[in-house]
C-alpha cells in the first residue's frame, strides 16, 4: 500500500486556482483625437485587449466607452500607450448636478450637457432632517438668532 500511495501523488493532477473573473463594466476615458488616424489607433489598440466586448470612439467628445470584463487601470494604460493624453471621464450629464454652475464644476472645455462631478455644496432634496435641524441649533454659529 506504500509504493501505490507514494506513486499515485505523481499521477495526480492538482487543480490551479484562477482567480475570479473581472466583472463585466463600462469604462469612460477622455482622449485627444483630431483625425481618423487618431482615432483608428486608440480603438485598435483597445479592442485587442483580453476580454473586451465592445468599444465605441467618439471623437468630437473626445471620449472612448469601452465595455466587457476589463481592469479600467489596464485599459488607460493601452491607451496612453498609443501616445495620446488620457485619463478617465471626469464628466457627469448636467442635469444630475443639483448646482452645474458652481466654479468647480463648469468647465469650458466639457462637451455641451456635461459638467465636472464635484461634490456640491448645496444639499439634497431628500437630505435627513438632522441637517435641517441644525440650521436653528444653539449649536450652529450661524444659526437664525430670530429665537
Amino acid at each position: 500500500m506504500g509504493a501505490l500511495d507514494y506513486l499515485s501523488n505523481f499521477c495526480t493532477v492538482t487543480s490551479i486556482r484562477r482567480s475570479k473573473r473581472k466583472p463585466l463594466q463600462t469604462v469612460e476615458i477622455k482622449v485627444k483625437m483630431d483625425c481618423d488616424g487618431c482615432e483608428r489607433r486608440v480603438k485598435n489598440a483597445v479592442k485587442n485587449m483580453k476580454g473586451v466586448t465592445n468599444v465605441e470612439v467618439r471623437r468630437k467628445q473626445h471620449r472612448v466607452t469601452v465595455s466587457g470584463y476589463v481592469d479600467p487601470n489596464k485599459v488607460l494604460k493601452r491607451v496612453k500607450n498609443t501616445g495620446k493624453r488620457a485619463e478617465f471621464w471626469p464628466y457627469i450629464p448636467y442635469n444630475l448636478v443639483q448646482y452645474p454652475y458652481v466654479s468647480q464644476a463648469y468647465d469650458k472645455r466639457a462637451p455641451s450637457g456635461f459638467v465636472r462631478n464635484v461634490a456640491q455644496a448645496v444639499p439634497v432634496p431628500n437630505a435627513s432632517d438632522e441637517t435641517i435641524t441644525y440650521l436653528f441649533s444653539d449649536d450652529n454659529p450661524n444659526a437664525c438668532h430670530i429665537m
